[in-house]
């Protein structure tokens, strides 16, 4: 249950993206996240999945037992930055701390590096979540990993490369059980020039997004924002939320998650705010 002193201090903040909110959030999680890096060492860092120098993954969990589900998470960063963390040990646990959670809760948790933008427009992004999920089909068993149960899970700009490898691979539904779609952006509202670093002109925006296919997927997904998203994460949301009821005749499985916003929303993954890892959880729980 997140405390309601951690709640306000992310209230006050608003829906204000930036470095100073970004180092502000993290600061909030710091203790928790840096005593979860030293109970979960990396089970293997650095695999390369591609040849590109950003195709790297790291594996958290342990390969004892019976093959256990791999959740692969793939960052945000507006498309021009992000890590796995991890390289950097404790102080470096942003985004790690996803893999972390997931070998906390039995499972095998990948963390993935892409390319980026400008240097790697569309659909880069997709394809690297694409060569990803090939790799850890072939390879994860190794590490305790069952390459049948296979979860993806993004937040921001990695919630729309999934998506868009949702678009890129008609037969995904053979090759993952299911995607969490954290704040991202499908093409409900018109692209921001910022986005265009990494889709281009945006008169091309609307047959480069990933509406179609994650509004028409059979794929189970579960979506979520976050209470303090900025106003555009939040109309997609609300717009992917009564596509999906209109195509498929219900209400996806959704979460808003109170008392967050666009940084925390992945960042507290893996802290005593167990909601959202909870309904995680049960979402994979229900596939596997």
């Amino acid at each position: 249950m997140q405390s309601r002193e951690l709640a306000r201090a992310i209230g006050a903040m608003g829906m204000e993206l930036g470095p100073d909110t970004l180092a502000r959030c993290r600061a909030l999680f710091d203790a928790e996240q840096t005593a979860l890096a030293q109970a979960v060492p990396v089970l293997a860092r650095d695999l390369a999945y591609g040849p590109d120098a950003r195709h790297r993954l790291d594996l958290y969990g342990t390969p004892d037992g019976a093959p256990k589900p791999v959740i692969v998470f793939v960052h945000g960063g507006g498309f021009v930055q992000g890590d796995k963390g991890g390289s950097g040990g404790d102080t470096h646990w942003a985004n790690a701390a996803v893999g972390r959670m997931a070998a906390q809760r039995g499972w095998i948790g990948a963390v993935i590096n892409y390319r980026l933008a400008p240097d790697h427009g569309w659909p880069a992004g997709s394809q690297d979540v694409a060569a990803a999920i090939a790799f850890l089909s072939d390879n994860v068993a190794q590490y305790g990993g069952n390459p049948a149960k296979i979860v993806v899970i993004g937040t921001s700009a990695g919630a729309v490369h999934i998506a868009g490898y949702l678009r890129l691979a008609p037969d995904h539904a053979a090759q993952i059980r299911g995607a969490v779609l954290l704040s991202g952006l499908y093409g409900y509202t018109p692209i921001d020039a910022r986005d265009e670093r990494y889709y281009g002109a945006g008169a091309t925006y609307a047959d480069k997004a990933p509406l179609e296919a994650v509004a028409g997927t059979a794929l189970p997904l579960l979506v979520a924002s976050a209470q303090y998203d900025p106003d555009r994460f939040q109309a997609e949301f609300i717009g992917l939320c009564n596509d999906r009821r209109a195509r498929h005749g219900t209400m996806p499985r959704a979460v808003i998650m109170t008392g967050h916003n666009h940084y925390t929303m992945a960042m507290h993954l893996g802290t005593s705010d167990t909601r959202l890892a909870d309904e995680i959880a049960a979402f994979i729980e229900d596939l596997t």
